[in-house]
């Protein structure tokens, strides 16, 4: 795909990994759609992105966990850029927790079920309805476009992360199924998986909190945003990549 002048929509946009994505794809010609809660957030990053070389810029304020709401958001997406050719199902939350935990055989604590929901809603249905608008809005404009879902290494299993695995999971599998049920009409599907990435809530941590997350990392440091932007822009131009997971962790692995 030739980015300059599509329209590609980003979720979880306004900061962390969607904003280095935006930044990114925005100093390479595209139009962008911004979805995020915080609509500060957004007029800041709407306006880096046009001094970048955006040539057109919008930001939308929607829970992407709610049909309605994403099935509007779409709607307007469309009308305002007329078509849409890339979506970066981005939008995320943690509510990281032990399944159980006992203490002297007695239980102390388990993930409730508000804390299994809330993630699944937002980094799992989230990722399905936007997915499904997008490609409908793609196909019935006739316009070939990639999705991409934002996975994580955590997919295989990490401790505390039941909830946040099974999404993450989820989505790479998803992105299988679409790249296979889309193919015919000219839409791929890919994801990426980022192992610790220098984000801000990262930074924010304790150095010897960090310390100890980068130490069995292989590479010998965290992740940049812009490396996981880098790789966004690269399966959006490369149109043979489709259906396939890409992996961007300094050789970790969970």
């Amino acid at each position: 795909m030739d980015l300059a002048g599509k329209t590609i929509v980003i979720t979880g946009g306004a900061r962390g990994l969607g904003a280095a994505m935006a930044k990114r794809l925005a100093a390479a010609g595209c139009k962008l759609a911004l979805v995020d809660l915080d609509e500060a957030a957004l007029k800041s990053m709407a306006k880096e992105c046009s001094d970048a070389g955006s040539p057109q810029v919008q930001g939308y304020i929607a829970n992407v966990a709610k049909e309605a709401e994403v099935e509007a958001l779409f709607d307007d997406i469309a009308a305002d850029f007329g078509s849409i050719h890339g979506l970066v199902n981005n939008a995320g939350i943690i509510r990281d927790a032990l399944t159980l935990k006992y203490k002297e055989g007695k239980q102390v604590s388990k993930m409730t079920l508000d804390q299994w929901q809330a993630v699944i809603d937002v980094n799992l249905t989230a990722v399905f309805l936007c997915g499904r608008e997008a490609a409908a809005k793609m196909i019935e404009a006739g316009e070939k476009g990639c999705i991409i879902n934002i996975s994580s290494i955590s997919r295989s299993g990490n401790m505390g992360q039941a909830n946040y695995s099974a999404a993450k999971a989820g989505v790479q599998a998803m992105a299988v199924v679409w790249a296979k049920e889309f193919a015919r009409y000219g839409i791929r599907a890919a994801s990426i998986a980022p192992g610790f990435i220098s984000t801000d809530l990262v930074m924010s941590m304790k150095p010897e909190a960090r310390e100890k997350m980068t130490k069995p990392i292989p590479a010998g440091r965290l992740g940049e945003p812009d490396e996981i932007a880098h790789t966004v822009q690269f399966i959006l131009e490369n149109d043979y990549v489709n259906g396939r997971c890409i992996e961007v962790d300094g050789a970790l692995r969970l």
